[in-house]
């Protein structure tokens, strides 16, 4: 994309996200408070760091060392809470329920003071800090996805919303047949929290190393109807710019599938993601 008309749709994605680009340059480098003057900079800077999303930039926001503690408990409580839920339960697992399986069952333990608060803290954070610039999809922390409202696909561990996103894979399913395979449906507030963390914990707390691979909890599209997908066979290369040389992704393309949520070059500060079928259109 030429330099000019990206400069003209990162501007145009900033206000139609309701982001000055104070904040995004504020986010971008901390040493300039306005866009104008030193865009060439803001945009190498921003190009850089989605090709290289998997490493730490100077910038990067941290969980503050005050908090470090809790949040190395919050990480191994919910990798507890996983194996003890299971995998596909975990899958939809509200916060409530998460809280009262930690009460019940010794394997867990039950989640302190202090991580209720971090949880909390994360959840109701403005992701834009960390340069996460997508739509907050979940309002409250202790929003639910009711059983009735989701289908379990199976031998995948995974749901997906009843409705259009169920037609969709389901046609997805007919048209390509057994190549295909989902990888990623409906996740909860606590799958995401532990996505995110997880991924912010084995990068020394590095939350915005985080946020450009894994939407901060509240920010994901999967938990209105989107899901991934990949080529069978093809293990966790199906979360790399590798899944464009697949069959399955040649076939999505050729028939129009590829509406994606995080394209090549995307305003919301997330890498390249060809495997996610975008199906909710707005919030």
């Amino acid at each position: 994309m030429k330099r000019r008309h990206f400069l003209k749709s990162l501007i145009l994605g900033i206000v139609g996200f309701g982001i000055t680009p104070e904040i995004l340059a504020k986010n971008m480098d901390n040493h300039v408070v306005s866009l104008p003057g030193n865009t060439d900079d803001h945009i190498r800077d921003y190009l850089y760091k989605m090709r290289h999303f998997d490493e730490a930039h100077k910038d990067d926001i941290h969980v503050h060392e005050s908090d470090f503690s809790t949040f190395v408990s919050v990480v191994k409580r919910l990798r507890r809470l996983e194996r003890t839920a299971g995998h596909g339960n975990f899958q939809i697992l509200s916060f409530d329920s998460g809280l009262n399986i930690g009460r019940k069952y010794s394997d867990v333990g039950e989640f302190t003071g202090a991580e209720t608060d971090f949880i909390e803290k994360i959840f109701y954070s403005e992701a834009s800090r960390y340069g996460f610039f997508g739509k907050k999809t979940l309002k409250k922390l202790t929003d639910q996805i009711p059983n009735k409202d989701v289908t379990k696909i199976d031998y995948t561990g995974n749901y997906v919303f009843k409705g259009v996103a169920l037609k969709t894979h389901e046609k997805i399913k007919r048209e390509i047949g057994e190549q295909v395979i989902l990888t990623s449906g409906v996740r909860g507030v606590m799958k995401q929290c532990l996505l995110f963390l997880n991924k912010a914990f084995m990068n020394k707390g590095n939350l915005s190393l985080a946020s450009r691979s894994l939407a901060p909890p509240g920010y994901s599209f999967h938990g209105n109807g989107d899901f991934d997908v990949g080529q069978a066979g093809f293990g966790i290369a199906n979360f790399t710019d590798r899944f464009t040389t697949t069959k399955v992704y040649e076939i999505l393309s050729d028939l129009g599938y590829l509406k994606l949520r995080y394209p090549q070059e995307n305003l919301e500060g997330v890498r390249y993601e060809p495997w996610h079928i975008k199906v909710m259109t707005d919030i």
